[in-house]
């Protein structure tokens, strides 16, 4: 994208609604995405930084006065310059408080959406983090009523576990003045960051209220960081900020911007939701569009509900997109019939192995319902092209035979085999040493042999010259050759059985294979998702019991239990939950297989 473009907008009454070319930018995206958004107070430098995140000095737009420039929320799509092989998503929000709009709930959905579609979250604000800046801040306090985890009860509280799905979380200081210095000891940034969050003790209403914007960013957001920016220039120059260099802003602010950029680029992670599970641009899409119709109707975005839409929507465009890829592959193969089965079977197997990939990629939390209809769908394709191969190969196979036996026909008709030897002429087996006649070859001809043994007996009786003990001889060989020919014909179906099986076997092999990998991974990011929520809650208990908290501590400690008892019950089995789908499919695919032979033999007779 070379500059930026509305995503979501909003009107005078405060009605949003996603612009439908932003969303086709996003459904293009098929890398995971790295999604920052900011949000602050308007008027307060947050697309600058946007921008420096862009690598540009003009995009989103600045403005030099008091009217607020960002409506909505605006987007910029772009290569991550340090992940390789994810988009990195810039989200420039509108600036909260804004007079003009005297619209607080509209503040709030914009500050929820922000958390609900960013993997980091940045805070900008002005001066200092005190009382005051934390007080603005109170849209963290409302996220509770605003956001669900899960569906249940209105009255259920889920901000136990928000912090497993919600961004990490960086706080941005502008034109900050102070000396970072606690009790006359120099301090970082995020030292700084954790002091002001401190909680009071008493149970005042007035230190509740002190307390209850610090405890929802302790408990909400895991990871916090913070920087601070010193002014960047003069207050005229800041009127012109789109026009300046590097060169014309203080060296301070342009190192403190840099290092700003770097900490986003190296520690912003992908964006994931519940149980770890990553997004790409067309999932975040996805979950855009339904949170933001929720919102619309008056609702609460709920994102249990959301996964299942979303996993329902890109699951079957899962089964299509594998089913698509092996459809298109053996269409080339379609036009080399008739082949023996080994040839169709090294492409079907190929392509099904192909075909799995792409599901498994692009398919999302699925249980194996899904990868069990892509198999049906392959194999119902392919038990098709088994047949069409046959008929290929009965149809090539018959006119070989009819073309060998025109000119026995004609001697036939001259008489040429009543004579010695002329049963052995008409019996010979020319036909065998043509190559390339399919997977029907031997029943094909074992079916022309029945039709022409008629013939072949008076061809026996015209020839005079054989003795009744030798015609008895030549009868006995005929039936012999007959009983030959069946035996071939049969041990070619069951050795056309037989790799059946074998194939649907190493199909099946390769389906589980795959989806196990895929379970595997899921579990290992669900794993480390619930690790860093946890390491974040024991902290947060032990900086609970040192300041004289200890019921809440306690409190946090039966959060801190049940996460044990989740990380424990999401790292044992549950891969029998997605293999019973897909089990019974072998079986299927030869009853099918089956099924469509006796329904082709007895249409073909």
């Amino acid at each position: 994208m070379p500059k930026p473009v509305c995503l979501i907008e909003s009107d005078e009454s405060g009605c949003m609604c996603v612009r439908r070319e932003a969303l086709k930018i996003l459904e293009q995206i098929t890398q995971p995405v790295v999604v920052v958004a900011v949000v602050g107070l308007y008027r307060t430098g947050k697309s600058f930084l946007m921008n420096r995140l862009a690598g540009k000095h003009t995009g989103f737009a600045l403005g030099a006065t008091i009217e607020s420039k960002t409506k909505g929320i605006w987007m910029w799509c772009l290569p991550h310059p340090t992940k390789e092989g994810h988009t990195l998503v810039l989200l420039d929000t509108e600036g909260l408080g804004d007079i003009d709009k005297g619209d607080e709930k509209h503040d709030t959905w914009i500050f929820c959406l922000a958390v609900l579609l960013s993997s980091t979250l940045v805070y900008n604000s002005m001066g200092t983090i005190n009382n005051d800046a934390l007080e603005k801040l109170h849209y963290v306090t409302e996220l509770t009523e605003h956001i669900k985890v899960k569906s249940g009860p209105a009255n259920y509280d889920q901000s136990s576990e928000f912090m497993a799905i919600f961004p990490s979380f960086v706080w941005a200081v502008r034109d900050f003045t102070l000396t970072l210095e606690l009790e006359g000891r120099p301090i970082t940034a995020d030292q700084y960051l954790d002091s002001a969050l401190k909680l009071k003790t008493g149970s005042s209403r007035k230190i509740e209220e002190y307390n209850q914007p610090r405890r929802c960013l302790r408990e909400f957001f895991s990871e916090r960081k913070c920087f601070v920016f010193e002014r960047p220039t003069s207050v005229e120059k800041m009127k012109k900020m789109e026009q300046l260099t590097d060169t014309d802003l203080e060296a301070n602010f342009v190192k403190q911007t840099q290092d700003f950029c770097s900490y986003i680029f190296t520690n912003a992670r992908a964006k994931t939701i519940r149980e770890g599970l990553g997004l790409t641009g067309r999932m975040l899409s996805h979950f855009m569009e339904t949170y933001v119709n929720i919102i619309a109707s008056g609702g609460v975005p709920c994102l249990e509900n959301a996964v299942v839409a979303m996993a329902q929507i890109e699951n079957q465009a899962a089964v299509q997109d594998g089913f698509h890829l092996y459809e298109s592959g053996m269409e080339q193969v379609k036009n080399n019939f008739p082949l023996e089965l080994n040839e169709i079977f090294s492409q079907h197997q190929h392509l099904n192995t192909m075909a799995i990939q792409v599901f498994m990629k692009r398919s999302f939390k699925h249980d194996g319902v899904h990868l069990k209809a892509l198999a049906e769908a392959i194999d119902k394709h392919y038990v098709g092209l088994l047949l069409q191969n046959e008929e290929a190969s009965e149809g090539k196979c018959q006119k070989l035979l009819m073309d060998l036996y025109a000119p026995m026909a004609k001697k036939l008709q001259d008489g040429c085999y009543a004579q010695p030897g002329g049963y052995e002429l008409y019996c010979g087996d020319q036909y065998r040493n043509h190559s390339k006649k399919g997977v029907r070859a031997e029943d094909v001809l074992e079916q022309f042999m029945n039709e022409r043994s008629a013939e072949s007996k008076s061809i026996l009786q015209a020839d005079h010259k054989l003795t009744e003990n030798e015609r008895n001889m030549q009868e006995e060989k005929e039936r012999a050759t007959m009983l030959e020919q069946r035996i071939k014909a049969e041990q070619e179906k069951q050795e056309e059985m037989k790799k059946t099986l074998e194939e649907e076997r190493q199909s099946q092999k390769e389906r589980l294979k795959q989806m196990e990998e895929k379970i595997e991974e899921e579990k290992r990011q669900q794993q480390r998702e619930m690790e860093l929520a946890m390491d974040s809650k024991l902290k947060e208990q032990k900086d609970l019991l040192e300041n004289g908290f200890k019921e809440k501590a306690e409190l946090l400690g039966e959060e801190i239990q049940q996460l044990k008892i989740e990380k424990s019950a999401s790292s044992g089995g549950i891969f029998k939950d997605y293999v019973m789908p897909i089990i019974g499919t072998g079986v299927d695919v030869l009853s099918s297989i089956l099924q469509y032979k006796v329904m082709a033999k007895a249409f073909r007779r």
